[in-house]
């Protein structure tokens, strides 16, 4: 073990728990504006409950991302100078707008929204939570245009003398086709993720039972349930484009997530494959005839390249190495990321059969299927990525970086080593918290708002601030 393998396993572990609560406040964002929107619209009290309800794991979700996030950029500085130098120019730039706009219209407006409430007027202060929601997706955008870039360089030149990276146009950055396809992926993803919690608690609260509180959880149980088949449907959609894509800037990483070893004409999909222990060869599979064909090229005869012809073709044009990545990394977290998801999928369709006709389920199974269905489209998001960063590997930036050329070449491995550590244990203090905050607050159901007589002998500025939350 040496630093590069430590700055690898620290990247990856940071990215994969901080996306641990992306996905919650992208789709969360939108679905508390909607539930406020429909109060707004009709006046139900039940749809102010929800939506203050949410929004309050809204807001411990989005706090918790922040805090995340920033020590995960701290990395490209600390163990990947190397990669920053070679490709600042590029990935700095869509990276701060995020932060400058992005990222300062989400929390501007989140402000407003957490304190508006009885101060603004009612249309501004749902406005303030759908800015909120478009500033967080479209922070998630240029995140996405960057990790992009790596995927599939565009936009950019290499100057012989610096041997490095330069930006020459930043609009084919940002209308790479990765990241046009990635996006709506990822944003389905996460509303897998958000309607999913919704359902979980919302489940919880109806089996149990909540008085005169029913009617909001039921609501927010079909609801939630309508959102998860929805964004199923749309994950699959843009999969399918995502993935004839892939073929065609990465080869390997489609060759890699089918382990397929040798060019076929046509493809066979690889419902299971068993290989050598070394990933060189392909020992026992069961395969669908032609789909893998249709999937990466849309022909249900097209050519998809097999691992062993890519290689031969990489080392001659990159010169000698091994350009495949972990074969069964990527094999099974494509496999994981899929079944996962339609997991989550499933069981909104039993919650919604549940609820046909005004029935109201009473089956601790399915509460128990509730309570786990969270964590589903999280882990499917999370072999997503795995898979999405895994398959790209030797590369950091594909066919320009390789990824041992891009870590930090003075930090030691002492030094990688206790940062990793240090980050662990804090990591794991905040997931605590988050998870307690969470059920706490889950578990105590929707507020009260029920309007208080105003004291109209009490100064403004003497009367004590009252927060919504």
């Amino acid at each position: 073990m040496d630093a590069l393998d430590v700055a690898r396993w620290q990247f990856g572990v940071t990215t994969v728990y901080h996306f641990l609560f992306v996905p919650l406040t992208i789709g969360l964002s939108v679905l508390v504006a909607i539930l406020q929107t429909l109060w707004h619209r009709t006046g139900s009290e039940r749809y102010l409950k929800l939506t203050k309800f949410y929004g309050k794991l809204f807001l411990i979700n989005f706090a918790m991302g922040v805090v995340t996030g920033i020590v995960q950029e701290f990395q490209f500085g600390m163990n990947w100078s190397d990669y920053s130098r070679f490709v600042g120019d590029i990935f700095g730039a869509p990276l701060a707008i995020e932060a400058l706009v992005a990222f300062f219209l989400e929390s501007t407006f989140i402000g407003l929204w957490i304190f508006g409430w009885d101060r603004l007027p009612q249309r501004l202060h749902l406005a303030a939570i759908w800015a909120a929601a478009i500033g967080t997706n479209l922070s998630a955008y240029f995140i996405l245009a960057a990790n992009s870039f790596m995927q599939n360089p565009v936009g950019y030149r290499i100057n012989p003398d610096t041997g490095r990276a330069e930006l020459t146009d930043f609009v084919a950055v940002l209308t790479n086709k990765v990241a046009l396809i990635t996006f709506p992926h990822t944003l389905a993803g996460a509303f897998l993720v958000a309607g999913s919690l919704i359902v979980a608690v919302g489940l919880w609260h109806v089996i149990r039972g909540s008085g005169a509180d029913t009617d909001a959880y039921r609501f927010a149980t079909k609801f939630g349930s309508w959102v998860v088949l929805v964004a199923a449907a749309l994950v699959l959609f843009t999969g399918d484009i995502q993935g004839k894509i892939m073929t065609q800037v990465q080869p390997m990483k489609m060759a890699a997530a089918e382990g397929l070893y040798t060019t076929e004409s046509p493809a066979s999909f690889s419902v299971l494959t068993v290989g050598s222990l070394d990933g060189s060869r392909e020992i026992f599979a069961i395969k669908i005839p032609h789909l893998l064909s249709y999937l990466g090229t849309g022909d249900p005869n097209g050519t998809v390249h097999g691992i062993n012809d890519l290689q031969a073709q990489y080392a001659s044009q990159y010169g000698a190495g091994s350009y495949t990545p972990i074969i069964p990394v990527t094999y099974w977290s494509f496999r994981f990321m899929i079944a996962f998801g339609m997991a989550a999928a499933a069981i909104a369709l039993l919650v919604l059969w549940t609820h046909r006709k005004g029935r109201t389920p009473t089956s601790r199974w399915l509460l128990r299927a509730g309570l786990v269905m969270p964590a589903l489209p999280l882990l499917a998001n999370s072999f997503g990525w795995i898979f999405t960063e895994m398959g790209r590997q030797p590369w950091i930036v594909f066919g320009e970086m390789l990824t041992r050329n891009g870590v930090s070449r003075s930090v030691s491995l002492t030094e990688v080593l206790t940062s990793f550590t240090a980050f662990t244990l804090i990591y794991a203090t905040l997931a605590v918290i988050e998870f307690k905050l969470l059920l706490r607050y889950a578990k105590a159901g929707v507020p009260d708002v029920t309007p208080q007589p105003a004291e109209d002998d009490t100064d403004d500025a003497e009367r004590p601030l009252a927060f919504a939350y």
